[in-house]
């Protein structure tokens, strides 16, 4: 009999593991409360019995909770069941949890002191009987039990003893110093107030700023070096922040005598001129054929305008925006080239045979 209530008392707590959930350390207080069945000590000369306990706890850290419970139980006497026997007490238990993080169940250690007071009714053979007699004296708890933690509530499987430092029984024959119960129960604790928050690490403070990480007008050169600080869009831009004039150079884009057809060597200058006017979008400029001074003033002017001409439909070919080009333009020989100060013969300069982007 008394076999079967300790199993259905430890299988009962054990159940419930189905519907746990791990969770981290909580520190809040807590009430309980278990119920179990009382294996009492045979010397007593008393019945096994339900017992109660109610209480309140916290958990000082991860491993250790500790509690303060009270407890009741009221057996018959083997002899005379009309006669009462009822203990109660108080006690203050410390358990150990072997726990680790993320766990949901674990097995834990008690042990802790208490204070146990009996009341009972005896016989004698008198008119008066019974008699009565109450007592109290310490008490040692020791236990092993499992844990469930399933957020506010918990749930507590344990088996134990009590030991009762008693010598006053009222019994007739020898008398016993300590009587040692067997107690096995099941129980819920329940957290009281708001879940725990975990602390939130503050976010790192963002870097102090410099001149040097800045660049309030954005043409790429920090504002520590940055010696022109309002340059615009579209400007080409030196390493002090200051617009630099762009200039494509189209010295080799000359022209055979009397022709306005480019040359294989002429190609390559232009496929340069069209990448740079590509890498700066807003620069604008003007395509300007000239010729040498050979011939009529009419006919090298048209011959000037077909050679622009030629130029300008090569960039726009090649991706150039016709909006970007003035012109074209031809200027007949009313520009020659000069080489330190003095103007190419006449009819014997290639170079004045030539078409210019000049930079708006």
């Amino acid at each position: 009999m008394n076999k079967k209530l300790l199993c259905v008392a430890l299988l009962g707590g054990l159940s419930l593991a189905q519907v746990a959930s791990a969770q981290e350390f909580d520190d809040r207080w807590y009430v309980s409360g278990s119920t179990g069945v009382n294996l009492q000590d045979h010397d007593r000369g008393t019945n096994d019995t339900i017992f109660t306990t109610v209480g309140f706890g916290k958990f000082l850290n991860s491993k250790v909770s500790l509690d303060a419970e009270l407890n009741y139980q009221n057996p018959h006497k083997n002899a005379n069941r009309h006669l009462n026997w009822s203990q109660y007490g108080a006690s203050l238990d410390a358990r150990y949890h072997f726990r680790h993080e993320g766990a949901k169940f674990w097995p834990y250690l008690r042990g802790g002191l208490g204070w146990q007071r009996h009341e009972e009714e005896y016989a004698v053979p008198l008119p008066t009987s019974p008699w009565k007699h109450k007592d109290s004296n310490l008490a040692l708890n020791v236990g092993v039990g499992m844990q469930l933690d399933m957020g506010r509530v918990n749930v507590r499987t344990e088996v134990g003893s009590r030991i009762d430092f008693d010598d006053q029984q009222a019994r007739t024959g020898q008398q016993q110093s300590q009587f040692t119960d067997v107690l096995a129960s099941v129980g819920l604790t329940m957290a009281l107030g708001p879940a725990p928050v975990a602390p939130v690490a503050p976010a790192p403070a963002a870097p102090q700023q410099t001149c040097a990480d800045l660049d309030d007008d954005g043409d790429g050169v920090n504002n520590c070096n940055d010696k022109c600080p309002n340059s615009q869009p579209g400007q080409t831009i030196g390493p002090d922040g200051c617009p630099v004039p762009v200039s494509i150079d189209l010295k080799g884009v000359n022209f055979d005598f009397d022709k306005a057809t480019l040359r294989p060597d002429a190609v390559a200058i232009l496929n340069e001129a069209t990448e740079i006017l590509k890498r700066y979008p807003e620069l604008k400029v003007e395509v300007a054929g000239h010729t040498d001074q050979c011939g009529k003033e009419g006919y090298n002017q048209k011959l000037s305008e077909r050679r622009a001409k030629t130029v300008y439909d090569y960039l726009t070919s090649h991706g150039v925006d016709s909006a970007r080009l003035a012109g074209p333009n031809g200027y007949g020989f009313s520009r020659p080239l000069e080489d330190k100060g003095h103007t190419f013969p006449a009819c014997k300069s290639e170079t004045n045979r030539r078409t210019e982007l000049n930079s708006k």
